[in-house]
């Protein structure tokens, strides 16, 4: 069983090479979660646009996204000018846990952070110190 899940990734991975762009953009909107998973790593813009605009795309894979630091700046951009995907909590953590996410956007997230992943995010190194100075302050300015 595990062989055919794999045999079937192998084949899709390949048909993915070998199709074209207005291809890949339809397999984006229209495809299905592996698909999506193989084609937001994509250099092309618009196929990243269509992966996060697909009808079909969950919130989890939003917030897989968000937190993924391996793809382009892209993705944490159009995750976070994306309204549906921001009233998620777990999707706003991850894009400012994410250093690829545009510094204004990952700060007005910062507002609606609970005390204790602020306090994580004061203490994160992976974070850009503009977030951790910014949570660092908000955490004063509350008195915790």
């Amino acid at each position: 069983m595990i062989e055919d899940k794999e045999e079937k990734f192998e084949s899709l991975y390949t048909q993915v090479q070998n199709m074209s762009i207005s291809e890949k953009v339809k397999l984006a909107s229209l495809g299905s979660k592996e698909a999506r998973n193989l084609l937001i790593k994509e250099p092309n813009r618009l196929i990243i646009q269509a992966v996060i605009n697909s009808p079909k795309l969950t919130d989890d894979e939003a917030v897989s996204f968000a937190g993924n630091k391996n793809l382009t700046k892209e993705v944490p951009l159009l995750i976070a000018n994306k309204k549906e995907f921001t009233k998620s909590y777990m999707v706003k953590v991850a894009l400012v846990n994410n250093p690829k996410t545009p510094h204004p956007s990952a700060i007005k997230f910062l507002s609606h952070m609970r005390d204790k992943d602020l306090r994580n995010i004061a203490k994160s190194k992976n974070v850009p110190t503009v977030l951790s100075r910014t949570a660092g302050k908000m955490l004063v300015n509350k008195g915790k």
